[in-house]
């Protein structure tokens, strides 16, 4: 796993909620532990995606030597955040998840316990399982960091829906290419 672009210097954990809000995943990954934790780690600035959430992070520059700190709320696009990012915490979405996995990215995907008939929790279970990912609850977080060894992640590789695509294709009538 790619433990990230060096950005001049730069060592960028983005925080991604997606569309909806994720007030606790904010929360965790602000609280003094966890900044405290990627900052032993030698990350340098969190970048965090907010979405719809009600709760403003406070924002630091880093020039006292602590984690630069800052947000925002939405982007037509998050994958240039996640390319110059070394690490990714996530929520389990699967576009998220898949869209850093893809980019060859170190991934923390964080499970929105509030969420009813959680099926995003499952998959971040069964990815963990295979060593693409580590998940955590937002309570777990500063745990799962300590915990964390990126060498030990293995590299996810998308499957060639080719095959299903012909078998659909000739089932449907239309010639082979």
């Amino acid at each position: 796993m790619e433990d990230g672009e060096k950005n001049d210097g730069k060592r960028i954990v983005f925080v991604t909620v997606g569309t909806t809000s994720f007030d606790a995943l904010v929360k965790a990954v602000v609280s003094e532990n966890v900044k405290e934790e990627l900052r032993k780690r030698g990350y340098t600035h969190l970048l965090i995606q907010m979405g719809r959430g009600i709760y403003s992070p406070p924002k630091c520059d880093g020039a006292d030597g602590s984690l630069a700190v800052d947000y925002f709320t939405f982007s037509s696009s998050i994958a240039d955040y996640i390319r110059s990012a070394s690490l990714v915490i996530s929520h389990a979405g699967s576009g998220s998840i898949f869209e850093t996995l893809k980019l060859g990215k170190p991934l923390i995907v964080v499970v929105n316990e509030d969420l009813m008939d959680n099926h995003q929790c499952e998959l971040a279970e069964e990815l963990e399982e295979r060593k693409h990912l580590y998940c955590a609850r937002p309570h777990t977080l500063h745990q799962t960091l300590t915990k964390m060894e990126l060498e030990s992640l293995v590299r996810y590789t998308p499957g060639d829906g080719t095959p299903v695509a012909r078998i659909i294709d000739r089932f449907l009538g239309f010639p082979d290419d």
